[in-house]
């Protein structure tokens, strides 16, 4: 019975291996490369899978997945005889497993390869200031050249990017001190413009102060001489409204010519016509006096009238 039971255990070892190199599970975003007796026969995508067993094998599982790969420091010199350590970083992704698996060994290291000769051709036609400002335009002409060459390998490059470009630590130190000497240079510049538009601005400024409190003088100076001959002439009508006399005229007309002259602005003096004759019954009045100085004499047939506005 023994050796049965060994037998019988034995079978259900060689059943169970069997089930497990027949049924192949392939996850998402994978292909598998299957070989029978060392020939490429199909290739295995995601999900179950039966193969023969110990006649089928798997050669290769690939992600199809986007993969991002680091490629190291390569120096690299430039026209100008410069060297320059560029970091590149590639995008790749597995379009065909069986091209991927069977066109070249290793792919990575044929597309690193690739990268640092590609990059050397690009860079050796470049001096060192366009190295540094034409990231975008190495980038595209990297991306061209690997796009070109990885095709027939399965893979597609979706991008390239350099990750960093560091010129010899003297011309660092150098494109520092110039960077800061035009920062310096740009700063004056700005400071000069500044203070050369404060100052126009302040000259306008001053200007449009002078011509408003210029026209603002003379229009107060109008309005009050404008005020002063309206006085005048209100003056003079209640003057002729009450029926003053001439000798009350006349003293009116003297009180009003000192107020007449004050001011620079009164250029105009509004003199009523009839000042004349006030003036020469003033005149008559006081030719009347006595040698002395006493009261003019009053005629006894004339009756003395009342003046308004005498006390």
């Amino acid at each position: 019975m023994e050796p049965i039971i060994i037998v019988l255990i034995i079978l259900v070892v060689l059943v169970f291996i069997a089930l497990m190199k027949t049924v192949q599970v392939i996850p998402q975003a994978s292909a598998a490369i299957v070989e029978r007796f060392g020939r490429y026969t199909r290739t295995l995508n995601a999900g179950l899978n039966i193969v023969v067993p110990f006649i089928d094998s798997i050669r290769n599982r690939i992600d199809l997945r986007e993969q991002v790969v680091p490629f190291p420091p390569q120096p690299v010199i430039t026209q100008d005889n410069l060297v320059v350590n560029i970091d590149t970083v590639i995008y790749y992704q597995v379009t065909d497993a069986r091209a991927a698996t069977y066109e070249v060994s290793s792919f990575i290291q044929a597309i690193e390869q690739l990268t640092v000769t590609t990059l050397r051709n690009i860079i050796g036609g470049m001096d060192l200031e366009r190295t540094l400002t034409s990231r975008e335009e190495i980038n595209a002409a990297l991306r061209g050249v690997l796009d070109e060459a990885t095709g027939k390998w399965g893979i597609r490059v979706n991008r390239v990017e350099l990750k960093a470009i560091e010129p010899p630590t003297s011309i660092q130190d150098s494109m520092e001190k110039q960077m800061r000497a035009d920062r310096d240079k740009r700063a004056a510049i700005l400071t000069a413009e500044g203070i050369r538009q404060s100052q126009i601005l302040t000259a306008e400024g001053e200007k449009q102060s002078a011509i408003l409190r210029a026209e603002g003088e003379a229009r107060a100076a109008a309005l009050r001489a404008e005020g002063e001959a309206q006085a005048i002439r209100t003056v003079f009508e209640s003057i002729h409204a009450g029926d003053a006399d001439e000798k009350l005229l006349a003293y009116q007309y003297l009180q009003m010519l000192p107020k007449i002259a004050e001011g620079d602005a009164n250029k105009l003096w509004i003199v009523p016509s009839e000042i004349g004759d006030a003036l020469k019954g003033l005149s008559g009045a006081v030719g009347s006096l006595n040698p002395t100085g006493g009261a003019p004499k009053m005629r006894k047939d004339s009756p003395r009238r009342e003046q308004p506005g005498i006390d």
